[in-house]
Formats: structure tokens, C-alpha cells, sequence
């Protein structure tokens, strides 16, 4: 598949055919999603037939994806930027598809988990080569709106998971009360229902035509010629064991230190293993975090400019913590919701998936546009005024899931995990908008990274398993079966919030300083 222009830069207009790949990213983002988020619909007919408790179900709905999602997204990442974007893409939808009808076979928490791996693993190559593609289909001026229409695709996605998964679900039980073909229950059907389409669709991708990197801004690149020698270099920066590998190659002290960070996180990991019971998060966490640190160190070495404005700006660290806590909180909601109404507002499941699917499609959608433009006409009142949004989203859904999640009343649930949702969801813009204005031009790329491993490996890691953990420490037993709390594990988020207005007002005292300081601190580091 050789490199052709698809566009030409001097019209600076995007052809029909652009609009035509636009469409294919928006269909596998959406696909993208529904795979990523359809076990929570599931959740709780998983629960029962595999034996799990809400805590195991909380580490399949994060850490099990979260983790390797993160941890791959960077040197895929850079394979994206080194190698055909079409095959990288065309690969990992392949991939992430097969491991969610995997899915449905699985016959417990270890096979499932291991299938949860694969659908990151696969999902990490999907925005970092779209970015990438529309960016070389479209001009600078329509950039913006291909990307948001691209985006559009995780709301759509997120929405239709759950009616899709409860009917799937609901239908294949009705037809095979007892179970259908190879033994397969209703949980088990829908997995296989929207991974088997990914593998068709892979097909489809696969027949787009690879542009000119950098043609439609007027400078035409070429690829970089050893690209898998590159992403080999990446992966011995942050996926263990390769990490071991990548430090023993920067001397006898980087491997030392290594080590012992290794020990102590895996040391950290066996104690909370003991507290919790809980083996397969915490053990996620300690790679992931080992991870992360041993990428940290390849920066700091390849690149102390980048390293300082990024680890070594409190204003950065806070900013992404702070929003962390943010998405903790979004993505314990969102993964809890459609099991709360089922189990304790004993809702129909065909009913809640409808509305609580379009209740996040409609709310996510309207608070990133809204936040985003408020936090736009803040910041230029104030250098640090898209901080206020961020607080905002921290603090404005805690009376919403407060109400929600106490009510007996389904209208007044679904009403304020709307504005929760909403609320929720206005901080996205102004935090990436705020690490964005924390570094040069040039390292725009690895702060985008090290934002988004932030919200993954904080957010998405913790926010569903620790509501699962506080339902089962709050449940009781019934027939000698746990029965947890989902009530007091969803409104245990809101106690996050504390945490992260402290982190963001010492963001908001400074980022000015910090912005202002950007070209200074990048000489001083070389």
C-alpha cells in the first residue's frame, strides 16, 4: 500500500473521499466503545454465572482493560507516526474484535480477564491512528470539526452498548431459556454479537488509502524506515519485562533503581493483595504503575526538557490528578448505573439501557461542548481560568449522584445521572486545554500521553472497582451468597471530590507561573 495524496494541499479542502474515511473512523469508534463498555449492561448476568462479587466485576470494567490500554497506547502510539496507519488500525480492530467474541466463551474470571487484555490491547491503536489520519485528510481549518465528529463516536458507542447488550441479552435468554448453542447463555451471545461485526469491518479498513504524512499542510514527510526497530526501543521503555531490558541499557544504577522501585510497588501490591483479597487489581496496578515509572526514566534521559515541563511541573501533576479524580468518579458512574437501576430501583433492563444510554450520549455530548467554551472565555480573563471548570466538574456532580443514588423514584434517577453526566463531563476540555498550555509546541504529543495515562490509570483503574470493593465491604450475606451494597459504593465517589479540590487549587495558584516560565525551565533542562 504505497503512500498517495488523497487531497490537494493547495486547495486546502478536504475531497469527498476524506469525508468518506471520516465515516469509517466514526463507525469504528463506535464499535470502539460498544465493545469497551458493553459489560456493564452485563454485568450483573456475568456476576451470578461466573461466581463474582462486585469488586471482581469492577477490576474487569477497569484495571483489566485500563492497564494494558495505557500502557500500549504509547508505543502504538509511535508505531502510528512510524509505520502505514490504515494496516496498524486494520490490525488492532482485528484484534480488540476477536478478543470480545472471546469474550463470549469465556467460563471464568481468569479467561474473561485475560480477554478484557487483549480488547485494550487491540483499542489502543484506534485514536492514535485516526488523529493521525485526519489530520492528513483534512486541512487545518476543518481539523477541529472532523475530530469532534470523529469524537462523536464515544458517546454514540457508550450509548448503544447498553441496548444493544440488554437486548442481545434478553433475547437470546428467551429463546434458550436453558442455554443455546455450544452451551452459551444470553452475556455470552452479545459479546459474540458485536465482536464477530469488528472482524468484517477490519476488512473494510483495510481498503483505505494510506495519505501523505503532512501533505495537506504543505510538508510532505516520510515514514521512519526502521519503524518496528522504534517501537521495540518503546516497549522496552514501558511494558515490562522489556523495562528491565531498557534500563540495564542506560547502566548498572538505572537498572538498580529499577529494581527497587519494582520491589516496592510489587511489595505495595502483595500488602493491598492482603488487605483486599483482591489479586488480579492490584496486581495490574503494580505493573502499570512500575510502567509508568519506567517510562518516566527513558524521558527524563532522552528528553529533560519534555520531562521537566511535564513531571516536573507541580502545575501539570496536579492538573492531570485533579481531573483524575474527576474521571474516577465518570467512570465508576457510568459502569454502576444501568447494574444500581437494575438491582436496587429494580428497573427493566431494556428500559434502562435505552434511557441510560441516551442519557450519556446527550450529556457527555453537551457538557465537552459547553465546558469547552466556557472554559475558552475563562482562560482569557485569567491564565489559569479553565482551572474553574475543572473544579466545577469536580463539585457540581456531587449533589446530582447524591439525590440520584438515594431516590426511590426512577424518574428523578434518571434525571440527575443526566446532569451528573453533564456536569461530569464539562471539565474534559478545559483540563487537556490546561496541560496543552503547560508545554512547548513540540512535546504536545507526550503530554497528551501523559494526560491520558493520568485518567486511565487513575480514573478508569480505580473509579469501577472501588465502587464494587465498598458494595462488597457494605453488603451482607444472603443465602450464603454476597449481596452488595451498590448504593453506598456509588455514593462513596462524591469523597474523591475533597482530594481533588485540593489538587486543583494549588493547579490554579500555579499554572500562571508555570506557563509563563515554559521557555525558561525547557534551556535550563537542555
Amino acid at each position: 500500500m504505497d503512500d498517495q495524496p488523497q487531497a490537494d494541499p493547495a486547495s486546502n479542502q478536504a475531497g469527498p473521499y476524506s469525508w468518506y474515511v471520516l465515516g469509517v473512523l466514526v463507525v469504528v469508534y463506535v464499535l470502539n466503545f460498544i465493545d469497551r463498555q458493553i459489560i456493564s449492561i452485563l454485568a450483573l448476568d456475568i456476576k451470578h454465572d461466573l461466581g463474582l462479587t462486585d469488586s471482581d466485576m469492577g477490576f474487569l470494567g477497569g484495571a483489566a482493560f485500563a492497564v494494558f490500554y495505557a500502557l500500549f497506547g504509547i508505543p502504538l502510539g509511535r508505531l502510528a507516526d512510524n509505520w502505514s496507519r490504515v494496516r496498524l488500525l486494520s490490525l488492532g480492530l482485528s484484534l480488540w474484535s476477536a478478543m470480545t467474541a472471546l469474550s463470549g466463551f469465556a467460563q471464568n474470571q481468569l479467561q474473561l480477564t485475560l480477554a478484557r487484555m487483549g480488547v485494550g490491547i487491540g483499542e489502543a491503536t484506534a485514536s492514535p491512528t485516526a488523529y493521525s489520519l485526519i489530520s492528513d485528510y483534512f486541512p487545518k481549518r476543518q481539523r477541529a470539526t472532523a475530530l469532534a465528529i470523529y469524537s462523536s463516536g464515544l458517546y454514540l458507542g457508550g450509548g448503544v452498548s447498553l441496548l444493544i447488550g440488554a437486548k442481545i441479552g434478553q433475547t437470546w435468554n428467551a429463546a434458550y431459556p436453558g442455554g443455546g448453542p455450544l452451551g452459551l447463555v444470553g452475556w455470552q451471545a452479545a459479546f459474540l454479537a458485536v465482536g464477530i461485526p469488528g472482524l468484517l469491518l477490519a476488512l473494510w479498513v483495510a481498503s483505505l488509502r494510506e495519505p501523505v504524512r503532512g501533505a495537506m499542510d504543505g510538508t510532505p514527510t516520510r515514514a521512519e524506515p526502521n519503524p518496528f526497530g522504534q517501537l521495540l526501543f518503546d516497549l522496552s521503555s514501558i511494558v515490562p519485562p522489556f523495562t528491565l531490558i531498557g534500563a540495564a541499557r542506560r547502566g548498572a544504577a538505572a537498572l538498580a533503581i529499577n529494581l527497587v522501585v519494582a520491589a516496592g510497588l510489587a511489595a505495595f501490591a502483595w500488602w493491598m493483595i492482603q488487605l483486599t483479597g483482591a489479586l488480579a487489581q492490584w496486581l495490574a496496578v503494580g505493573v502499570g504503575y512500575y510502567a509508568v515509572f519506567s517510562w518516566a526514566c527513558v524521558l527524563r534521559q532522552k528528553d529533560p526538557a519534555t520531562f521537566r515541563l511535564i513531571w516536573g511541573t507541580p502545575a501539570f501533576i496536579c492538573t492531570t490528578l485533579g481531573y483524575s479524580m474527576v474521571s474516577l468518579a465518570a467512570y465508576g458512574l457510568s459502569f454502576w448505573s444501568a447494574p444500581y437501576a437494575e438491582q436496587v430501583l429494580k428497573l427493566p433492563k431494556s428500559e434502562l439501557a435505552f434511557i441510560l444510554g441516551a442519557n450519556g450520549a446527550l450529556s457527555g455530548f453537551l457538557g465537552v461542548i459547553i465546558g469547552g467554551r466556557m472554559a475558552d472565555a475563562l482562560r482569557a480573563r485569567h491564565p489559569a481560568g479553565r482551572i474553574l471548570v475543572i473544579l466545577f466538574g469536580v463539585i457540581a456532580p456531587a449533589l446530582p449522584i447524591w439525590i440520584g443514588y438515594t431516590t426511590p423514584d426512577p424518574t428523578i434517577f434518571y434525571v440527575m445521572n443526566f446532569l451528573a453526566g453533564l456536569f461530569g463531563a464539562a471539565a474534559l476540555g478545559a483540563a487537556a486545554a490546561t496541560t496543552q498550555d503547560l508545554v512547548l509546541p513540540r512535546m504536545r504529543g507526550t503530554a497528551t500521553a501523559a494526560f491520558f495515562l493520568g485518567t486511565t490509570l487513575v480514573g478508569l483503574c480505580f473509579g469501577p472497582y472501588m465502587v464494587g470493593q465498598i458494595s462488597d465491604l457494605a453488603g451482607t450475606m444472603v443465602d450464603g451468597k454476597m449481596v452488595g451494597d451498590l448504593r453506598m459504593g456509588i455514593l462513596a465517589l462524591i469523597g474523591v471530590a475533597p482530594i481533588a479540590v485540593v489538587l486543583l487549587i494549588f493547579a490554579y495558584r500555579a499554572v500562571p507561573g508555570a506557563e509563563a516560565t515554559l521557555a525558561e525551565r525547557a534551556g535550563e533542562s537542555g
